[in-house]
């Protein structure tokens, strides 16, 4: 075997290798003669069959495979003989026309065939030591605990039927039919039964709940209202709809109580237990915003600190996996480029900035990882995997059975646990001063210009741009998932 570098240019390799053909047919007897042990051939006795008429029958199925495995031997002794990290798999180009094939599979030609290649760059890891972070801590208040106790007792108030022909008021909870219309026409997904409705909510399309107010029991009402422009379901936004509603039950809410009952109701021991349960889950929401920020200024750290080649197909693979989600939540959302003010090229190429950022940052995570010897156990796939299923009730089996059956999706899974335990391997190692703030900063936006909070792995300090159409798109995304909340229809009046 003969292997020939024929290109050298940043990360890609390419390399020619040359099989002389009696190298060939010496690998293709040698497989026929473990296979005459195995086959039984009219007119031979097992084991007895000649070679030469091994290969007249199966010779060019057996040197097909004699040629598969040559490709995978030569594809390792380049990665090996050369010590290349691979990026991607190589890409083989073999005998193109049907003579060549022809040439080789007979065993009268020898095999030539190129590999292309593109290798991971050299990273000169930083000093992580050398990092100066500050992590933003807040204090879980009372004042928080009592607010969020009181919205638990709003939460679990009783409701009572009013007494026969009393007007439904703001606070009350109704229970609806509905029939929504567009032109004096049904549409999809706009009807429902047995629809419970709390005026003032504002969980319903503006003008819904207002127009209850008054209702009876037994009463049937029209409402004009009209869809948002940002409505989750594009085909209904902006427009005007008019809902036939008959209202079934009218029920006001009880005594607002808080007191070692409501927490018995909710399964603890007191009151006192409750706020305990409430300052824990609070805190716990704290520390997960506090930790998201403290990564992202890592990872923003990291961003400025390296600056290397990128192999051109993994940003190439990343770019189009962000783009199809750039396209389809704009698809979605019936918006176009020119209604996020910029333009289809403006946004690839912001797109393909962050597409840079997070091969780079996947890179420099994954050297640092594997410095550090960083693994990730079967318990922790499996912890992962089991709360992937949870995000799908009643389709937990079928969650469990794809993720099982397809490594490419258990990579997926893999990857953001390898992504934290590499975060807190340097966050162990850097500077973290912690600084005491309150809710709202803590909360508060981390891009001036009101972007939103940001992928920490995905975007940088400088492309708010993107990251604000992101935002507004997922308003349009909240919407639907709200819409969805609701026990109905795709069309549900909804927020």
């Amino acid at each position: 075997m003969q292997v020939t570098q024929t290109l050298d240019e940043g990360l890609k390799r390419e390399f020619k290798v040359v099989v002389p053909a009696q190298d060939l047919d010496a690998r293709l007897n040698e497989r026929l003669a473990t296979l005459k042990d195995r086959v039984n051939i009219n007119g031979f006795r097992k084991g007895k069959v000649p070679v030469a008429h091994l290969k007249k029958l199966y010779g060019k199925s057996v040197m097909a495979e004699v040629v598969e495995e040559t490709v995978a031997e030569a594809n390792k002794k380049i990665v090996d003989d050369n010590g290349l990290k691979l990026a991607m798999q190589p890409k083989i180009t073999l005998p193109q026309s049907q003579e060549e094939v022809e040439g080789v599979i007979s065993g009268a030609a020898d095999l030539s065939v190129t590999v292309e290649l593109e290798v991971l760059p050299k990273i000169e890891l930083k000093d992580v030591a050398e990092l100066k972070l500050e992590k933003l801590v807040a204090e879980v208040t009372d004042a928080e605990v009592d607010e969020a106790v009181e919205n638990v007792a709003k939460q679990n108030v009783p409701y009572v039927a009013k007494a026969e022909g009393e007007a439904a008021a703001t606070g009350d909870r109704l229970t609806i039919d509905f029939l929504g219309k567009i032109d004096g026409e049904p549409f999809e997904g706009g009807a429902a039964e047995g629809q419970q409705i709390e005026i003032g909510a504002g969980r319903f399309i503006p003008g819904f709940e207002e127009q209850l107010v008054g209702a009876t029991a037994g009463e049937q009402r029209v409402l004009n209202v009209t869809f948002p422009e940002e409505y989750g379901a594009a085909h209904l936004a902006g427009k005007a709809a008019t809902f036939d509603v008959t209202v079934t039950a009218v029920e006001a809410p009880g005594e607002l109580k808080i007191d070692d009952e409501l927490a018995k109701s909710l399964g603890l021991d007191d009151l006192a237990a409750l706020k305990a349960t409430i300052r824990e889950q609070i805190g716990n929401q704290y520390a997960q915003v506090a930790r998201q920020k403290v990564k992202r200024e890592l990872l923003d750290a990291l961003d400025a600190q390296y600056d290397f080649d990128l192999p051109p197909t993994l940003v190439e693979q990343e770019f189009d996996n962000v783009w199809r989600q750039v396209v389809a939540d704009l698809e979605r959302s019936g918006r176009s480029f020119a209604d996020e003010d910029t333009t289809e090229d403006d946004a690839r190429a912001e797109y393909r900035k962050i597409s840079e950022r997070r091969v780079r940052l996947g890179l420099v995570l994954a050297e640092i990882g594997e410095k550090h010897e960083v693994k990730i156990t079967d318990d922790e796939v499996t912890r992962a995997l089991i709360e992937r299923a949870r995000q799908f009730p009643g389709q937990e089996r079928q969650v469990w059975d794809f993720y099982r059956q397809s490594p490419e999706a258990l990579a997926e899974l893999r990857a953001p646990i390898f992504e934290d335990k590499v975060v807190d391997q340097i966050l162990g190692q850097a500077t973290v001063t912690e600084r005491q703030v309150s809710k709202e900063e803590l909360m508060a936006d981390p891009d001036a210009d009101g972007a939103g909070e940001k992928d920490a792995a995905a975007t940088s300090g400088d492309e708010g741009k993107a990251a604000q159409r992101r935002e507004k798109r997922a308003a349009a995304k909240t919407a639907a998932k709200a819409e969805a909340a609701e026990p109905t229809t795709d069309a549900e009046p909804s927020a």
